[in-house]
């Protein structure tokens, strides 16, 4: 298994990346290939003497496309960069899969630029893999195409149930579409028409989602176009952030409330990991003609490591595979 890493993507590149890079070569075995400047690279492993891998090789890639940076336009014009390399390696099979945690747009135009789409699909989404009360559940599109068709959320609603299914083991795939409300009369001309060929699909759909039910668990899948699925997930991390802070306020303002902190602290230790992306890696890529897994841009060590693992269980998996078969159903 050869695994591409964009080492340069992300707030925190190279090293990051990186680090995430050694820790998954030592644990998992996975021929892994840093993209990025070869000079820095090279540096950062040196320091890791004796504890780098041999498994990990570098593939030399001049420029880098800053997250803040013009997706389409920088994919365009920086030919060299890492992501662009990393797509090529992709493309030319020399890899397997490929992880970014870079500039979202860039890698989503890059990969599917070199990779194309799968037989029958349409457009590419994005999912996310968050915990619920009850399960895993995946959100589909959080960010990939901002201005979809119906037909395109159907799509999305059957990428999911495969990942589902094949990923994550789920026998039963619920899948609802993320609303105003719950009534089928609810919500624009997009939705009501995106409702109807959910309803009339083999999916098992179970209607429109509201806001408050996205962590319910009752719902294995949730689709929704990229601007609302980005907007959602960009909310539920700032929220996650917000409560953390407000939570050590107030366990500092006594010295009850002190003891009571350290007397809880394996539950809140516990809560945390549940909680913590860093658990789940990264967001596939779906509908690509290769494995792409995108990291959020201020990725620890950890959740490159595990995007690594992610990116290695969709290659074995063959997940494609799966899409294009339900897709042709």
């Amino acid at each position: 298994m050869r695994i591409a890493i964009d080492a340069m993507g992300g707030d925190n590149a190279p090293y990051i990346n990186i680090e995430g890079a050694v820790m998954a070569a030592r644990e998992f075995g996975y021929d892994i290939v840093l993209v990025g400047d070869n000079t820095i690279i090279q540096q950062e492993l040196f320091k890791k003497g004796v504890n780098a891998p041999k498994s990990i090789s570098v593939c030399h890639a001049s420029e880098v496309i800053g997250m803040d940076e013009p997706a389409a336009l920088s994919v365009r014009r920086k030919r060299d960069s890492s992501v662009n390399v990393g797509a090529r390696l992709l493309r030319d099979g020399k890899v397997d899969a490929l992880v970014s945690a870079g500039n979202t747009g860039a890698v989503v135009c890059a990969v599917a630029l070199r990779m194309g789409l799968l037989k029958g699909v349409h457009r590419p989404g994005i999912s996310m893999i968050y915990p619920t009360l009850k399960d895993l559940c995946l959100l589909i599109d959080v960010g990939a195409n901002i201005n979809p068709k119906p037909e395109h959320l159907l799509q999305y609603g059957i990428m999911g149930d495969v990942l589902q299914r094949h990923l994550l083991n789920k026998k039963v795939v619920k899948v609802g579409l993320l609303n105003v409300g719950g009534e089928e009369a609810k919500g624009t001309d997009f939705i009501k028409e995106t409702h109807r060929l959910l309803n009339s699909s083999a999916l098992k759909f179970i209607g429109n989602v509201e806001g408050g039910d996205i962590y319910t668990g009752e719902y294995d899948v949730i689709v929704c176009d990229g601007f609302v699925g980005n907007v959602v997930l960009k909310v539920s991390e700032s929220l996650a952030h917000t409560l953390s802070i407000f939570l050590k306020r107030k366990l500092k303002e006594g010295i009850l409330t002190q003891i009571g902190a350290f007397l809880s602290m394996p539950a809140f230790n516990a809560l945390k990991k549940e909680i913590d992306y860093s658990e789940y890696g990264g967001a596939p890529l779906l509908g690509v003609n290769g494995v792409t897994i995108i990291g959020h841009g201020g990725s620890s060590a950890k959740a490159i490591k595990n995007a690594i693992r992610e990116a290695a269980a969709f290659v074995e998996l063959q997940i494609n595979q799966h899409i294009m078969d339900a897709i042709a159903l």
